[in-house]
């Protein structure tokens, strides 16, 4: 019989569904999309002075005579973003190895379409911006931001196949990983051997950690905060050390589910030998026994798939939120925007992100089908992946954090990548949405 505390009931009624949002795939979208105004209001009203003030403020962390001081906004992206990075590795591991992309005849689709989704709207920025020093942001409309994406898609509810939300996932990931190359090999200065050579050893030794199957996560933590600062110093993005780490946490379980479901019912049997009492309180036997199941559960569950669970809320509340609101925050001059718009970054990133998104997608798929290398995803249409195309023209997390590197030091050019940015992922979000959910033929109604 379940006890309840005197206002838990009614606390539920509350807490319950506000716990089901939370979890939804939306809910990051909608942070962002909040967090994103909040930063462009403070950015152009009295606020303005008070919110640069705040990002640029040192934080420093010193231990005897070793410091480490960097500004808010340094903290955010080099710093939180590596957990943001981390959770992308995690992706993209239990991808390959048993989701969408573990099955190349059903991955190849995705693959195909993503890598059309970065190269052509990278070379369609080169084109309008080469011979110049803008040419160094072609990685900028490279990236589809996942977030905002799958919330448009999820939105759309039952007009739109689960076929084709797996197929925005996987190509999402794919995205993510050669964004995250594109970091590593285009957008590092200069290299620190002896620092790169330390992270490596680091990752070494977790991998090793994996190979004599420990599952002790604080381990892997130790270990890879320590990997991370020997790659901030290393001169290759920071951010990395949270994929690379990520590769090496454990995917398998310790104990196989027949023989977890055989313990725990032992233990359960154990368990119940104990009657309650007036004061349903535990006999301490009771406690030693239901942490012994706890560490059983711990053990069916591998690492990685209970850090990505357990770190979904902090990255979607806490991280990707403080990312935007440090980021996207731009004083705009509205007589100016025009012309803004127009400079060759802006416009090199809005057709990047626009045309070359849907060429990019839409047209590498096409081709793919007409040429039966691979087939439409179950129960959608040419028509509704032209829609997916445009949602994956919304660069805006993965784009933003690019630009923050192709043009740091540069405020003038910064401005410019992120008043496109932000233009054609508005632009793009909203026309897809509207292809998909006006538009867009139903799979019956066309032949492919």
């Amino acid at each position: 019989m379940r006890i309840y505390a005197p206002w838990e009931k009614t606390f539920n009624k509350i807490a319950t569904p506000f716990e089901h949002f939370l979890h939804a795939q939306t809910t990051t979208g909608l942070i962002l999309m909040f967090t994103t105004i909040l930063a462009l209001i403070l950015a152009n009203t009295a606020f303005a002075d008070e919110y640069a003030h705040l990002f640029h403020t040192y934080i420093n962390v010193e231990v005897g005579s070793w410091k480490l001081s960097h500004t808010v906004h340094h903290w955010i992206n080099d710093g939180l973003m590596a957990i943001f990075f981390f959770i992308i590795g995690l992706e993209i591991k239990r991808e390959i190895l048993a989701g969408e992309l573990s099955d190349l005849r059903v991955a190849i689709l995705p693959i195909l379409a993503a890598i059309g989704g970065m190269v052509i709207p990278a070379l369609i920025y080169l084109f309008i911006n080469q011979g110049t020093d803008a040419a160094h942001g072609w990685g900028i409309p490279m990236a589809t931001d996942i977030a905002f994406a799958i919330s448009a898609l999820v939105l759309l509810g039952k007009r739109v196949s689960t076929a084709l939300v797996t197929f925005l996932v996987a190509l999402a990931i794919v995205d993510d990983l050669g964004a995250v190359l594109v970091i590593a090999l285009f957008y590092t200065e200069t290299i620190q051997a002896n620092f790169l050579f330390l992270a490596l050893g680091m990752f070494l030794v977790m991998v090793a950690f994996n190979r004599f199957g420990i599952h002790n996560t604080i381990a892997y933590f130790i270990v890879g905060v320590i990997m991370w600062y020997f790659m901030l110093e290393s001169g290759v993005h920071a951010t990395i050390a949270g994929v690379i780490a990520a590769l090496s946490i454990p995917s398998k379980p310790k104990r196989t589910q027949d023989t977890f479901t055989k313990h725990t019912k032992n233990l359960l049997k154990e368990y119940d030998n104990y009657p309650p009492n007036e004061t349903h309180t535990l006999h301490e036997d009771q406690k030693a026994i239901l942490q012994n199941i706890k560490d059983k559960i711990d053990s069916v569950n591998p690492p990685a798939a209970r850090l990505e669970h357990s770190l979904h809320l902090p990255v979607s509340l806490l991280v990707i939120p403080l990312f935007a609101l440090a980021n996207a925050g731009i004083s705009i001059d509205f007589s100016s925007l025009s012309t803004t718009i127009v400079e060759p970054i802006s416009l090199g990133i809005i057709s990047g992100l626009l045309l070359g998104k849907v060429l990019g997608i839409a047209g590498i798929a096409y081709l793919a089908i007409q040429l039966k290398i691979a087939k439409l995803p179950e129960g959608s249409s040419m028509s509704q992946i032209f829609g997916v195309a445009f949602l994956g023209g919304i660069g805006f997390t993965m784009s933003i954090f690019v630009a923050e590197l192709a043009f740091l030091g540069d405020p003038s050019m910064l401005f410019q990548a992120k008043v496109g940015i932000l233009s054609a992922s508005l632009f793009a979000g909203l026309f897809g949405y509207i292809w998909l959910r006006f538009i867009a033929k139903r799979p019956e109604k066309i032949e492919v």
